[in-house]
């Protein structure tokens, strides 16, 4: 029954993508702005945390504050061109990838179509940085096309171990720390990364999202945030006593990848970074910061990045089945 749930999906799909529009994502262009001449393709698709919502606010600020081109992709239902992050093999426009200084991606479970997925592995083999957020250590899993020359990319790959989150991130999915919907989580800096440019200007980070577990990281990543075990919902909420604490998980580190090509990759990966959690300024300056740093522009980075929003920015709630339905990217230009 998947099987046929599957096969009826791809054909729908097959049959859109030759209609496939620009109207199926959303381009803001850069004016004035260090960034100016710079493109970020934002890739959007996880059903649980709104990634919909949050990256199309964070292309925003970097296009009206910064100057940089944006593109942000989604996941769209083949049926009827909307927005639709439980559509798990679709999301088009991935050749704006081709053209792309740096890709910052919000993915969960993902099995695109290979004539989309090898834009993103060329980007990849290309040297190119990435910026991952929160379900990016489990961006991908291959469910029906196990033939694919991309399933290795499967977070529970035993070919390449952990998949795309564990080789190229430095993780892939482990499990909760914190208790889901009950602990919040305070992000702590590293004592001896204050000066990296990714944290330059940031304070105060807290998230309502937990912190994940991280058991695999590797020695070659450098962290710079931890995340403090919360024991409620709320920022001033006290640390949650015992192990959880002992020592305070990674949420937030830096490492490089060398692709199949051998080029290298400036990676950035946070388990933080649900729709709500972008509510908080200075994890959205973290993340602006690091766009700054992964396409090597630190030295033109202020000391206090201007992370305000452009225009409203009123998120959901994370959680699954509360998606936002019936909206077109043309809505959100």
């Amino acid at each position: 029954m998947n099987h046929l749930k599957y096969l009826t999906g791809l054909i729908t799909f097959l049959h859109f993508v030759s209609s496939t529009r620009a109207s199926d994502w959303v381009v803001y262009d850069g004016k004035q702005g260090p960034g100016r001449g710079r493109h970020i393709v934002f890739l959007s698709g996880d059903e649980e945390y709104r990634s919909e919502e949050g990256l199309p606010m964070l292309a925003k600020i970097l296009a009206a504050r910064h100057g940089f081109k944006c593109t942000v992709l989604f996941a769209i239902n083949p049926t009827d061109g909307t927005i639709d992050p439980t559509t798990l093999t679709n999301i088009p426009g991935m050749g704006a990838l081709d053209s792309a200084d740096l890709c910052v991606m919000a993915l969960r479970f993902r099995e695109l179509p290979d004539e989309q997925m090898k834009h993103f592995v060329h980007y990849l083999n290309a040297g190119k940085p990435i910026i991952a957020l929160r379900t990016c250590t489990h961006a991908f899993a291959y469910e029906h096309n196990k033939q694919s020359p991309y399933a290795k990319f499967d977070w529970r790959s035993k070919a390449w171990p952990g998949g795309f989150g564990e080789q190229v991130l430095g993780e892939t999915w482990v499990s909760h720390h914190g208790n889901h919907g009950k602990e919040s989580t305070r992000g702590v800096l590293e004592e001896n990364q204050k000066n990296h440019p990714v944290l330059r200007g940031v304070t105060d980070i807290w998230c309502p999202t937990d912190v994940y577990t991280v058991t695999h990281l590797p020695q070659d990543a450098t962290v710079l945030v931890r995340g403090q075990v919360l024991s409620g919902m709320n920022p001033s909420d006290p640390p949650v006593e015992g192990p959880k604490n002992n020592p305070m998980m990674p949420v937030v580190w830096v490492r490089e990848y060398k692709g199949d090509t051998g080029k290298t990759s400036k990676i950035v990966t946070t388990t933080m970074g649900a729709a709500v959690d972008l509510e908080n300024e200075g994890l959205r300056r973290l993340l602006v910061n690091a766009c700054y740093w992964a396409v090597r522009l630190e030295k033109s980075l202020p000391a206090k990045a201007n992370v305000d929003y452009v225009g409203e920015y009123r998120p959901s709630w994370f959680g699954f089945h509360g998606f936002k339905g019936g909206v077109s990217a043309d809505t959100l230009k």
